[in-house]
């Protein structure tokens, strides 16, 4: 169980022993005592039994050590780990936990009075777990079920932008699968130390980063909270060797770097210049903040692709040509395609509906036999999503539900307008969407977040310069955010809402 072979993260945490495995605000945490609370979690909840036999177990901690030891004792217990998000709300925990029905909650001290009220109601044991670290008494392999590799593991919930979140199984043939993927195309090693920042119920913090991490032996840094100064301090300290984010959290940094003062900004500069490695993610990264990106840290960002349901499929290159505005290409052991709406491969250049197949394609739908299967055909898992492939590298159009509208006869992407309208110098942020309109059966509607005083008139004009005339938005409306998920994704039903609760301006 603890040789190189093993097929899940925790299995492997007695190869590394004593070297640090998370840094958190409590201080470090070598492989080895991450391993022992692991047990300790997996004696709790078998209470004398051999295995859980795949039953559902709901968890919410704060991102660090407690986190990694309850998803390693809910694996050794033989049951599938189903991790809450600290920053939801009450009615968004209380439907994954109707959705999940799991056999038992187990959480830190501190979500005990949001929690309590939940368990209570639907009759479910609460199990806080702050003392498992304080326990000195060894543990053995004993407390560990027996589990095949094709055995349920996870259950995330999707993003909820185009609808009520979905539980997404995956085994643990497809945890190693994405993990595997990503250690070989990205280059982790045990020297590795990476600064995570990324809430923990989502694929780009627990597999991308957290997963990659462990699984190559490296140190993952929790910071307390999401502060740009202290992130940045931390960039720069010459101990930090990767960094993953959304194109939010890159925002938001340049902006504490554009604040700062001349001096901070050359420290800060020089000392993150010495990452071996900074990845964006999740959402679409504007053009603009990759470019200036990398004239403060020097740093090409890498771009890649995946969902909740598949890990990653593309990604540009660890090495040689990252190709702003793309994504890159499949990665190995990933087969993927571009098809038409009958499901036939599309000529090159050709835009079409991107299909994913291979291991880390997940297991299912929780409970919703009918949406797995119309999620598939012939094997190939329907993403939803719209590329093109140019000159071997893909670009994303968009979502195909809330990012390609059909107006008036043209097909058109949002994401291509989108990167058009922050080109202007008074536009900060923008999301495009499509609202009903009589004569087009659809047209193009835009909320903008101006960074200085902007005319809806004056950028339409700004925008027929540049855009043909039927992408050119019908409608704008000026606002002082967008509204988004935890990732930091637009949650463009939300827009589309803004535009149906009044006249547009």
């Amino acid at each position: 169980m603890t040789g190189i072979d093993a097929a899940r993260i925790d299995q492997r945490a007695p190869r590394f022993a004593d070297r640090t495995a998370i840094v958190d605000a409590d201080g470090p945490t070598s492989f080895r005592e991450l391993d022992r609370a692991a047990h300790r979690v997996a004696r709790t909840l078998l209470d004398g039994r051999e295995s859980l036999h795949e039953a559902r177990i709901a968890f919410l901690h704060p991102p660090g050590r407690h986190w990694v030891a309850a998803q390693w004792g809910i694996w050794r217990a033989g049951a599938m780990a189903v991790p809450l998000a600290a920053s939801h709300p009450l009615p968004e925990l209380d439907f994954v936990l109707q959705d999940a029905d799991p056999a038992a909650l187990i959480a830190s001290a501190s979500f005990a009075a949001r929690l309590h009220p939940l368990a209570a109601a639907r009759s479910l044991p609460l199990c806080l777990d702050d003392e498992i670290f304080s326990q000195s008494e060894e543990i053995s392999d004993v407390a560990a079920a027996r589990v095949g590799p094709d055995g349920r593991a996870l259950m995330l919930y999707t993003s909820g932008t185009t609808g009520k979140p979905k539980g997404v199984v995956t085994t643990h043939a497809n945890i190693r699968a994405q993990i595997t993927t990503l250690v070989a195309a990205w280059g982790w090693t045990e020297a590795d130390r990476v600064l995570h920042v990324l809430p923990l119920h989502h694929v780009h913090g627990i597999i991308n980063v957290l997963g990659c991490a462990l699984w190559a032996g490296a140190c993952c840094e929790f910071l307390p909270s999401f502060e740009q100064a202290l992130a940045w301090d931390r960039l720069a300290s010459g101990e930090i060797t990767v960094f993953m984010a959304v194109p939010t959290v890159y925002h938001r940094l340049i902006a504490a770097w554009d604040a700062a003062s001349p001096g901070v900004r050359r420290a800060w500069s020089a000392g993150s210049a010495g990452l071996r490695l900074m990845v964006s993610g999740s959402a679409a990264l504007p053009v603009r903040t990759l470019q200036r990106w990398r004239e403060i840290t020097g740093h090409i960002l890498l771009e890649r692709y995946g969902m909740t349901e598949i890990g990653m499929a593309l990604s540009n290159p660890l090495e040689g040509e990252r190709r702003a505005g793309t994504v890159g290409r499949p990665l190995p052991g990933v087969e993927a395609r571009l098809t038409d709406d009958a499901g036939r491969p599309v000529p090159p250049g050709t835009a079409g509906q991107i299909e994913i197949r291979g291991p880390q394609v997940f297991h299912e739908y929780w409970r919703r036999p009918d949406e797995t299967a119309r999620a598939f055909r012939d094997g190939w898992f329907l993403t939803g999503d719209e590329a093109v492939v140019e000159s071997g590298y893909w670009r994303i159009l968009g979502r195909r539900s809330t990012d390609i509208m059909k107006s008036g006869g043209y097909k058109i992407s949002a994401l291509e307008i989108e990167e058009c309208l922050r080109g202007h110098e008074a536009v900060q942020d923008c999301a495009v969407v499509s609202v009903p309109d009589e004569d087009l059966g659809e047209c193009v509607a835009a909320a903008v977040v101006a960074r200085s005083p902007l005319d809806a008139d004056s950028l339409r004009e700004w925008l027929r310069e540049r855009l043909a005339p039927y992408k050119v938005p019908r409608q704008l409306r000026l606002v002082r955010e967008l509204p988004r998920n935890a990732m930091g994704k637009v949650v463009k039903l939300d827009v589309q809402a803004l535009f149906a609760a009044r006249d547009p301006s």
